[in-house]
């Protein structure tokens, strides 16, 4: 009996032993999500469903703060404290902070438009942008309604949108509108959408308020577009975003690299391959717009 037993608590201390060695081994990654915006949450559901694929061992803690300067650096000095192994990052503001922030912790990115726009230093950076044709989108939105005034939405604390901000108004020109820049941080400031014939949002911030842009929109009989997905469904009439599963998709498959021990800086940023067209038919036949037949043909997906 006593050997029984012996045998027993040997097995124990062994089982524990493994038990805290894999506990160990286990890695922590860090994911910083601004607010609950749509496109943000399906590239999110995107990345955490390939780490499970890929049966990589890990620890997933997420912060949503609020679209907000100082809440996404102490979002960022949280996971520095705390010694995550990997920062993932949604959105130029929070890769910002997260570079900024952390000295030695890999920064994954996906959801930022441009990275040379942010003036982030250090090799530690690398991931996925989700840029798109912005002339596209104009080419495709002019065919639906030929506006004068496009009210262009971005915010002033992601500067990516501010870049696409300006590069919307410098090709006015070529596509005959001029463009009214209006930042809208919050729901208070959607009383600045008025005098335009067209809007086009640029800011996942924004997409935080896209039911009262869409609303203002509606009584002004304007049509919507995005670059950003996560509104087509609640009355964007055009979007064209870069497809949140394969953001997210890219953003697991680099940090498996550097978990397997490969450093970001062998890693080269990604563009994206996959683009989403979507049309609302239904908004627009509601706004009195006919969508012409050769961007129903092109769109990867129509809603009616």
């Amino acid at each position: 009996m006593a050997k029984k037993l012996l045998i027993g608590l040997i097995t124990s201390v062994l089982l524990l032993s493994f038990v805290l060695k894999a506990q160990a081994a286990e890695k922590t990654i860090g994911v910083i999500m601004s607010s609950d915006i749509p496109y943000y949450r399906a590239i999110h559901k995107s990345f955490t469903g390939e780490l499970n694929s890929k049966g990589i061992k890990a620890e997933v803690v997420l912060q949503t703060p609020a679209p907000d300067s100082m809440a996404w650096v102490n979002a960022a000095r949280k996971f520095g404290a705390i010694g995550t192994d990997v920062i993932v990052t949604y959105g130029a503001p929070a890769t910002i902070a997260a570079a900024s922030e952390t000295s030695n912790i890999p920064v994954i990115f996906a959801g930022v438009y441009d990275l040379g726009s942010l003036g982030v230093k250090g090799g530690k950076v690398t991931g996925i942008t989700s840029k798109v044709s912005i002339a596209g989108l104009l080419k495709n939105l002019k065919s639906i309604t030929n506006f004068s005034t496009l009210g262009v939405i971005y915010n002033s604390s992601e500067k990516d949108t501010v870049k696409v901000a300006d590069e919307v108004e410098r090709l006015g020109g070529q596509f005959s509108f001029k463009a009214t820049k209006i930042t809208i941080k919050g729901t208070g400031d959607i009383s600045k959408i008025k005098g335009v014939d067209a809007i086009l949002i640029t800011s996942c911030v924004a997409m935080d308020s896209v039911d009262e842009i869409v609303s203002v929109a509606r009584i002004q009989k304007i049509p919507t577009s995005a670059l950003i997905g996560g509104g087509e469904e609640r009355g964007i009439v055009l979007t064209l975003s870069a497809d949140p599963v394969e953001q997210g998709r890219e953003a697991a498959d680099i940090v498996e690299r550097i978990i397997k021990g490969e450093s970001p800086t062998a890693i080269p940023v990604e563009g994206p391959k996959k683009i989403q067209l979507i049309v609302n038919l239904k908004e627009a036949t509601a706004l009195g717009l006919k969508v012409p037949f050769d961007i129903l043909s092109a769109a990867t997906r129509v809603i009616k």
